[in-house]
């Protein structure tokens, strides 16, 4: 439960992109190796681990689809661009401006 409390404290630390990713349903990962959490973001919908890789001080990213088939693996991420690296694997789209201000003028 500790390695899913450090990564959800980094996560944090930009509130506003992780909350634009849908975010929820948080749970720790077994043997404390990292956090899951569902997502509901313009790119990919579905479950987000992010595993801690020890021996390279890395964590690893792996979006799977609702049926936990692994869509996406992003090896050797550092801790102060896992925020980026989920967002852009999540939510961020080529018009992703237009996107936002469609969404919020419906």
């Amino acid at each position: 439960m500790e390695m899913a409390n450090y990564i959800f404290s980094i996560l944090r630390s930009n509130r506003m992109v992780m909350w634009s990713w849908g975010f929820h349903q948080a749970k720790a990962l077994p043997n404390n190796a990292g956090l899951a959490f569902k997502v509901s973001g313009f790119k990919h919908k579905g479950w987000v681990k992010v595993v801690y890789h020890e021996g390279k001080d890395l964590f690893v990213v792996i979006l799977l689809d609702n049926q936990d088939n692994e869509i996406e693996r992003i090896e050797d991420v550092y801790f102060d661009s896992l925020v980026d690296v989920i967002d852009e694997a999540v939510e961020r789209t080529s018009d992703y401006s237009e996107r936002i201000k469609q969404f919020y003028n419906n």
